[in-house]
């Protein structure tokens, strides 16, 4: 199955700016992304919707990665997925320039948690995205007990240009 996942322009450069903005102590941002989406013979689309600032205060303190984020932040990121029902993508930046790739922690915690969200929107796929500057990567659990796939495209919409990127893509 080929999946797709299409933000607007205006709406990744707000996340991209809100994972840049300091904290009091994490390392890093991180929020939350909800999207439509719709099945085809081989495809599955899905259509950003919104993004999700997680609070300053419900991030904690954590010295082993470069952000923890408590049950208050995942309970307002399950609520707001719930209606209308939407996927359900956990974002976070790692700077720079060029295809990013997830770390170990991003693997192993996403492992765990994102098949929590199934418990607030069980038909409808979640999963991860990591942002460069330039470029993402995301992973997406289609189902319930499913296996994680890559998220093979990924598309801007906005002027002057659609620009894609993922695996196999280039910057146009």
């Amino acid at each position: 199955m080929k999946i797709t996942l299409k933000i607007t322009g205006a709406l990744l450069d707000q996340v991209r700016r809100d994972l840049a903005r300091p904290h009091a102590f994490a390392h890093e941002r991180v929020g939350f992304l909800t999207a439509g989406a719709a099945a085809m013979a081989d495809e599955l689309v899905l259509l950003v919707r919104d993004y999700i600032v997680v609070a300053d205060d419900d991030y904690e303190l954590a010295r082993d990665v470069g952000a923890r984020i408590g049950s208050n932040a995942m309970r307002k990121a399950a609520q707001a997925a719930y209606r209308p029902a939407s996927a359900l993508l956990h974002v976070h930046s790692h700077g720079g320039r060029g295809l990013p790739r997830f770390s170990s922690v991003d693997i192993e915690s996403g492992a765990v948690f994102v098949p929590g969200f199934f418990q607030s929107c069980p038909k409808m796929p979640h999963g991860l995205l990591v942002l460069s500057d330039d470029r993402a990567t995301g992973t997406l659990w289609p189902g319930a007990g499913r296996h994680p796939v890559a998220i093979e495209r990924l598309v801007r919409i906005g002027q002057p240009i659609v620009e894609q990127w993922g695996s196999n893509y280039e910057l146009a």
